[in-house]
């Protein structure tokens, strides 16, 4: 038996190509999360929820990704949209706080908390999850591929000093910078496209290499009382921080605060009276690419990140007088008291099946490519570039104006197909669109929709690409996602997922309303229903569908559409009064909400079937 299980792992050493290495170790599994990121984590929950043996390797001892590690332990959007994981995340917090308004303790979100608690909840929604094994202090450093298909992933313990092969039948790639797909060769971007390749109007300035900015987050804590300040950093200058509050403002020339010192600090004001340092004016922020560097290469690069953080923190303590705060020593697990790591905005972003662009935000019901229909995740940041630092780059970007929008299943599956899903931050989207689909409930709900679609194209033998839309979507919503970004239906509405569904066929449009902080599209269930608009993309499916003289929809016009659907012999007035509806006249118009519940009893999302691309099956 001995020679046999020696034999084993030198064949597999063998065909990875690697130099037998001591006490290496062979694991199998379903699912390989590589990453325990925000997108990570929720990945490995949802595969392991529907009975996959997952495994996520971690680098870190730590959950979370940007909300925890990073220190970013604050959401940026969705207040009206808690989907999935990402909702039943937020509930744990309000929990653990003592209801929602203990978190609105700062400005910059509704929902903050101390990122410790943010690992803590992470790691217990973990633990209640049979299937699912995290294991930390993992580095991926090897691949070994058959074509497009993953045979075995090494990683590095860096605890145990061994090296372990992982089988995995679907790999999901939640790094925070893309590892696993450029270590796959697939292909991928790294900064901006040309206005000419994505058409977004937008970037102008032609393609570049540019990403966007990184922050080494502290988290400070007011001790009450004086403490000792921080060494001056090397090469201190007090005026680099000119013009980040209006108590310390100089120079003219530079854009005048719109805030003081205090409210600075209360951007990122957390409970206990902590404050996470993650100012972009004049504060913390970095240029600073380190994508494509090897890990040890990016530790030595990335202390000027950390000295920009340390010489902020000296600045807030000796120059602006706040001596009763101090870096939090309640925190992170790290000798400097800093992040685990930085807040990556940017990473490599594979070449998927889909590419989603801005069109696909602020125009989703007039693209060429319908791919709102193939909707996984949702959002309704506006799009939030950080290039102050840089000044070669576009300085337009800030805030740029969209509705709420979702993000296409496409996105997650490179164009060269495989057994590889891509979440996280390298999802297939133009650079511009990451801007807002970087941000953590986006990350969270692709990576609960890779778990998802990775434990479906298990149990269908089939890879990823190949498992149906429709099936994927209606799976999301069986977990509490939303697949259409219609803030005026909540999810606890009676007819939430049969909207949700209507939506996604493109019979019943919304109406996209961007607004600063607050973007909004909108369904409007009460409304009633133009048949122009309906039976444009009816027709798409029935062409030979009767013509009308009226405008409006009523009850029996719903009747005829449903006898063109399944179930064609169901009692339409019998199922009306069986979901809750009534008013029941066959001649009055129907409402937006009682269509969209009605057809949904007579199977139309699944009649309205579509590709990756959008397109009618």
């Amino acid at each position: 038996m001995k020679h046999l299980t020696l034999g084993i792992i030198l064949w597999a050493i063998h065909c990875l190509g690697l130099q037998a290495q001591p006490y290496q170790k062979i694991l199998e599994t379903d699912v390989l999360v590589v990453g325990g990121t925000a997108s990570g984590i929720c990945a490995g929950i949802q595969s392991a929820r529907l009975g996959m043996n997952t495994l996520i390797i971690e680098s870190t001892p730590w959950l979370g990704g940007m909300l925890t590690s990073a220190g970013v332990s604050a959401f940026d959007g969705n207040d009206a949209m808690p989907a999935g994981i990402f909702g039943e995340f937020k509930k744990q917090l309000a929990l653990h706080y003592g209801g929602e308004k203990k978190l609105s303790t700062g400005w910059v979100s509704n929902t903050l908390f101390e990122p410790h608690v943010g690992d803590s909840i992470f790691k217990s929604m973990a633990r209640k999850e049979k299937k699912l094994t995290v294991k930390y202090n993992c580095e991926l450093t090897k691949l070994d591929k058959d074509g497009h298909q993953i045979k075995g992933l090494i990683c590095y313990d860096k605890k145990s000093h061994q090296s372990i092969l992982i089988h995995a039948k679907r790999y999901v790639d939640a790094t925070e910078l893309g590892d696993v797909l450029a270590a796959a060769s697939l292909g991928y971007d790294i900064g901006m496209e040309d206005n000419e390749q994505t058409h977004e109007n937008v970037n102008k300035s032609g393609a570049n290499g540019i990403i966007q900015d990184i922050t080494y987050v502290a988290i400070l804590k007011d001790f009450g009382k004086p403490q000792p300040i921080i060494a001056r950093p090397v090469n201190y200058d007090s005026l680099e921080f000119d013009a980040s509050n209006s108590n310390f403002y100089f120079n003219t020339f530079l854009k005048k605060p719109t805030v003081d010192a205090k409210t600075m600090l209360n951007y990122g004001k957390l409970p206990n009276k902590k404050y996470m340092l993650n100012w972009p004016i004049y504060g913390n922020d970095t240029y600073l690419n380190v994508i494509e560097k090897t890990p040890a290469e990016r530790e030595l690069l990335l202390e000027k990140a950390k000295q920009q953080t340390v010489r902020f923190i000296y600045f807030i303590q000796k120059d602006l007088g706040f001596s009763n705060l101090s870096l939090a020593d309640d925190e992170f697990p790290t000798t400097d008291k800093l992040a685990l790591y930085p807040y990556y905005r940017e990473s490599r972003r594979v070449q998927g099946k889909v590419r989603m662009m801005v069109q696909h935000i602020s125009t989703p019901f007039d693209t060429q490519q319908a791919l709102y229909k193939t909707g996984i995740a949702v959002g309704d940041y506006p799009i939030d570039h950080h290039h102050k630092k840089n000044k070669e780059a576009p300085q337009h970007l800030d805030f740029y104006p969209v509705p709420s929008f979702n993000i296409p299943l496409g996105a997650m599956i490179p164009k060269e197909g495989g057994n590889l899903i891509i979440a996280e931050k390298s999802i297939s989207v133009s650079n511009i669109v990451n801007g807002t689909t970087r941000l953590q409930p986006c990350v969270m709900q692709v990576g609960q929709a890779a778990g998802l679609l990775a434990a479906l194209s298990i149990k269908e033998k089939t890879n990823p690409e190949n498992v149906s839309v429709r099936k994927t979507q209606s799976f999301l919503l069986e977990a509490g996602g939303y697949i259409m970004p219609y803030k005026d239906v909540p999810i606890g509405s009676p007819y939430f997922k049969a909207i949700q569904k209507m939506g996604a066929t493109g019979l019943l449009k919304g109406v996209g309303k961007p607004s600063g902080w607050a973007n909004a599209t909108n369904f409007y269930p009460n409304n009633k229903v133009s048949l122009s608009e309906f039976l444009e993309t009816w027709r798409q499916k029935f062409p030979d569908s009767i013509s009308y003289t009226h405008q409006e929809m009523t009850l029996k016009d719903a009747l005829y559409f449903s006898r063109q659907l399944q179930n064609k012999n169901k009692d339409f007035k019998k199922s009306w009064y069986q979901i809750g509806l009534n008013n029941f006249d066959w001649n009055r118009p129907i409402l937006r909400y009682e269509l969209a519940a009605i057809l949904n009893e007579y199977a139309v999302f699944s009649v309205f079937n579509v590709d990756l691309y959008g397109d009618l099956k």
